[in-house]
């Protein structure tokens, strides 16, 4: 398929992006024939079960070797193959735009690789920013045809407002009408981001969260008497940056780190931590495969 001009995504990379797929560790019900495993039983080609025949069943799924051996019919039964639901959670609020590349650039390249994953393989992609509140959501895609209006989408996105992962999250899980994969994609530059993550939990969604920071805020270069201005809020603090200074950040930002992996961890809820300087084919290919969240 033909990217678009100035595409997150360009030709050569999109054909990679095709031998993937979206990884779903337990089933989920879908709306129609995709490439995941359903709750259903159907009929696909992955044999599943036998049931006795009843009265009005398709007799071509009669296994009529097992009918002759034992006297009574059987039919075979079959795993279904249905669409999973993929919703990209994109944090676009104003800290994510920072750095270089910004961090929402990047989140937003993250989202486009695996929503076009999803729509190659047939599965419902939907999109929604947040900030301060839920933006107005992407309506959910199915197939390529849905690759070109996803792409434009995406590219429209803006930094803007105040992070609330919160009220923003909770919103999206009260209101989701399909249940499936979560991925949120975020700084999680807010003290609530536990509280946006559990109600997605609760509603039954697989979660995974894309922990995004720029190469800035991991290794700052910063020295000297400084104004450091609050990007949301304008908030303003004079303050001497020296080497004790910079050494309590990193303490206190692998503390953070740490604090997100193990509350992660102990939901079940697949966590990748990625500078905005890790090679973008790399980040897809290999560590988001090797992190099991395609396969």
């Amino acid at each position: 398929m033909p990217a678009l001009e100035g595409s997150l995504l360009d030709p050569a990379f999109q054909k990679k992006l095709e031998g993937l797929s979206l990884a779903a560790r337990r089933p989920f019900a879908g709306q129609m024939k995709g490439e995941k495993r359903s709750t259903k039983r159907g009929t696909s080609i992955e044999f599943a079960d036998y049931r006795e025949y009843t009265p009005g069943d398709d007799l071509r799924y009669v296994d009529w070797n097992t009918a002759a051996r034992l006297g009574k019919m059987f039919l075979k039964m079959f795993v279904e193959e249905e669409d999973l639901f993929l919703a990209l959670l994109i944090d676009s609020s104003k800290s994510m735009d920072f750095g270089d590349p910004v961090k929402l650039q990047f989140a937003v390249r993250v989202a486009a690789a695996l929503g076009y994953i999803g729509l190659s393989n047939y599965d419902r992609v939907s999109v929604q920013p947040f900030a301060a509140s839920a933006g107005a959501p992407m309506p959910t895609g199915r197939g390529k045809t849905s690759v070109f209006p996803f792409l434009r989408y995406l590219e429209k996105i803006k930094a803007d407002g105040e992070t609330n992962i919160s009220t923003s999250l909770r919103r999206f899980a009260a209101t989701a009408r399909s249940r499936g994969l979560a991925v949120v994609i975020s700084d999680l530059m807010d003290p609530q981001w536990q509280e946006g993550l559990k109600p997605l939990i609760s509603r039954g969604f697989q979660v995974a969260v894309v922990h995004v920071l720029s190469e800035d805020e991991l290794e700052p270069k910063l020295t000297g008497d400084l104004r450091i201005i609050d990007s949301e809020t304008g908030h303003q603090r004079e303050m001497s940056v020296n080497a004790q200074l910079l050494a309590r950040y990193q303490q206190t930002l692998g503390q953070f780190c740490s604090e997100v992996e193990g509350f992660c961890n102990r939901y079940g809820i697949d966590y990748v931590r990625v500078s905005t300087a890790t090679p973008f084919e790399d980040l897809v290919l290999r560590i988001l495969r090797k992190e099991g969240l395609v396969r």
